[in-house]
């Protein structure tokens, strides 16, 4: 089982960047999958949900900037980040949880079935 980022990397403020997450060993198209993040200094963020019917739900410090989407044909899922902040520095971690159950903190990336190793965000002019 794994969950790989890509996609991180240097940007001005106002700048975009689409973050990757490829996932394999495990039923993609049963998990639900999540963005957290984890900037300097700071403990983890939850940053976006997408359930396995394609409904997102978003933090409220990215909605408006950020989409979460899932390609099942890729096992790939996705971030797009646009309209860039100092404060979207850090680094954004994918994770999966199966249909049917709860996680409690969704910061908490123990919470999470699988979790990938991440991939940093910088955002600096």
């Amino acid at each position: 089982v794994s969950l790989v980022e890509s996609g991180g990397g240097l940007v001005q403020p106002g700048g975009s960047l689409r973050l990757s997450c490829v996932a394999s060993g495990f039923d993609f198209d049963y998990y639900r999958l999540t963005w957290v993040r984890r900037a300097p200094g700071k403990g983890h963020e939850w940053v976006a949900t997408i359930n396995t019917g394609n409904w997102p739900e978003y933090s409220d410090s990215v909605k408006g900037r950020f989409t979460i989407s899932r390609d099942s044909r890729k096992r790939t899922l996705y971030l797009q980040m646009n309209n860039l902040e100092f404060e979207d520095t850090a680094v954004y971690y994918c994770a999966a949880y199966a249909r049917g159950r709860t996680v409690l903190d969704p910061a908490n990336l123990g919470d999470y079935d699988y979790t990938g190793q991440g991939t940093q965000v910088t955002v600096s002019s």
